[in-house]
């Protein structure tokens, strides 16, 4: 029996040493990758894509209902204007080349291409200098009240049927068949659908590229340009008179998301200080 025993302990000793061992070794491989890997200023606000919108509706108490959705929403507004953020500070520095007149590296092209792709621009007819500084126009921030208004304002504070069926927050269209929801009262003759999306993170990220892309917000994206060469801050309430385009009530649209900011104290929700980047 104590052949046994000592058998027994023999087993239980060499095996907590071997799950030692290999803690030690994990904690090392552990701290190895996170002194190795640099990590960007959207890795902290990463957020991952939800299968499940939250139900607004349900909230009785109106004042909690905004509360909550412009609390919910902001995270994902704040991560994108950080990623857009790093994609800007990396692009200012190919403007002082630009601007020196040195000639970009092949790797370097291949970026400058690849973010003409992205943010829509006819590269073809654009020398390198033009090309970066319309990239400046467009690669930059929106103010976080300004979004969380036309967010409030497209999806009836998270509880429109397009919000909860397609994660379309800021009411976006689409033009082929299939590619988004129906509307129950689209005129007769039109073929306008409205964009279905698979996650919050990606419907917030294509309002962003629509509004910094789209010729109809050229507008908006002068005056931002002019608050930058003045050193200003990003002016919602001013910056909002760029979306006259964004509906077809025009003029009333920008009333009402002017008004949206005012009411809920939105230009509070701005200390993202990205402003003079």
């Amino acid at each position: 029996m104590k052949l046994l025993l000592d058998s027994v302990r023999k087993a239980e000793f060499f095996s907590a040493a071997i799950l030692s061992v290999a803690m030690i070794v994990l904690i090392v491989l552990v701290e190895f990758q996170t002194e190795s890997v640099p990590q960007s200023p959207s890795s902290f606000v990463s957020l991952k894509p939800i299968t499940v919108f939250p139900d607004f509706a349900s909230i009785q108490n109106i004042k909690v209902k905004k509360q909550q959705f412009l609390d919910y929403l902001q995270d994902y507004i704040v991560a994108e204007n950080l990623k857009i953020h790093g994609t800007r500070s990396q692009l200012i520095s190919y403007a002082e080349i630009a601007n020196d007149g040195a000639t970009f590296s092949s790797r370097e092209k291949d970026w400058l291409m690849s973010l003409a792709d992205e943010y829509r621009i006819d590269k073809d007819s654009l020398n390198q200098r033009d090309l970066v500084n319309e990239l400046l126009l467009r690669v930059d921030v929106i103010p976080v009240s300004l979004v969380l208004a036309q967010a409030a304002n497209e999806s009836a504070w998270g509880t429109s049927r397009f919000t909860l069926e397609g994660y379309n927050i800021f009411g976006q269209w689409c033009y082929e068949v299939g590619c988004g929801i129906v509307p129950n009262r689209r005129p007769s003759g039109a073929t306008h659908e409205v964009k279905k999306f698979y996650s919050v993170e990606e419907s917030v990220a294509a309002y962003f590229t629509n509004i910094n892309s789209h010729h109809l917000y050229q507008y908006f994206r002068s005056l931002r340009a002019q608050m930058r060469a003045h050193h200003l801050d990003l002016d919602p309430m001013v910056l909002a008179y760029g979306l006259g385009r964004y509906s077809e009530r025009g003029v009333n649209y920008v009333d009402e998301v002017q008004n949206i900011i005012i009411q809920n104290e939105l230009q509070g929700r701005d200390n993202f200080n990205l402003n003079n980047v």
